[in-house]
């Protein structure tokens, strides 16, 4: 319960005083490109329940329909907004909704689209679903670049199955195994620091594909 009572203070707090910027955001994603202000996803929650998450929009409309499922290197559906949201990481601020909402924690596993989970091992993927997912966590920091690191790869798709999805269950699995409060005020300090304050990360390195 301390838990989700820290999330919901957290999360009204950051809507309230993020509010100007996030309505400065929405208008230029609304300018910058045809399409809705919001992106909503079908991930995986707590125990296996279905949601969907909210982002701004950082690709062109219709972008799913047009492209891999994963985003790789410079992508050309990305919008010049969402560039920068990218990187800057604005564009998951909405998440702080699905945090009101129930569906997320502040911190947590990364929510993954069902064909993920689907091939999570079965020996972790109950662990790892029982607790919500959380809008940052240890992968969110040292994966922050991920985009450009399965550019490097000759087979994006299998780099991230085989090679980055392993490391992110492995970190799930341990923040779930001993997670604490005080956990969390680090990993969001962390957050800050090395995503919205530019400092360096220290990415796991992955392989070329076959």
């Amino acid at each position: 319960m301390p838990k989700r009572l820290f999330d919901l203070a957290f999360s009204a707090l950051a809507l309230l005083v993020l509010a100007p910027v996030m309505v400065l955001v929405a208008a230029w994603v609304a300018a910058d490109s045809p399409g809705g202000v919001f992106f909503r996803q079908t991930r995986v929650g707590r125990n296996g329940k279905l949601f969907r998450i909210y982002k701004f929009r950082t690709m062109q409309a219709q972008a799913e329909a047009a492209g891999p499922a994963l985003t790789v290197g410079a992508d050309i559906r990305i919008t010049r907004a969402g560039g920068w949201l990218r990187r800057t990481k604005f564009d998951e601020l909405p998440q702080f909704i699905n945090v009101l909402l129930g569906e997320m924690s502040v911190v947590g596993p990364r929510p993954e689209v069902p064909g993920y989970v689907a091939q999570y091992p079965a020996s972790v993927r109950e662990l790892v679903l029982s607790v919500r997912p959380g809008i940052t966590d240890r992968a969110s920091i040292e994966f922050r670049d991920e985009s450009h690191l399965l550019g490097q790869s000759s087979n994006p798709e299998q780099t991230y199955v085989e090679q980055i999805l392993p490391i992110k269950l492995r970190y799930a699995t341990e923040y779930v195994q001993s997670q604490t409060l005080w956990g969390d005020l680090k990993l969001i300090a962390n957050t800050v620091s090395t995503v919205w304050m530019h400092r360096p990360s220290h990415t796991p390195k992955a392989t070329n594909g076959p």
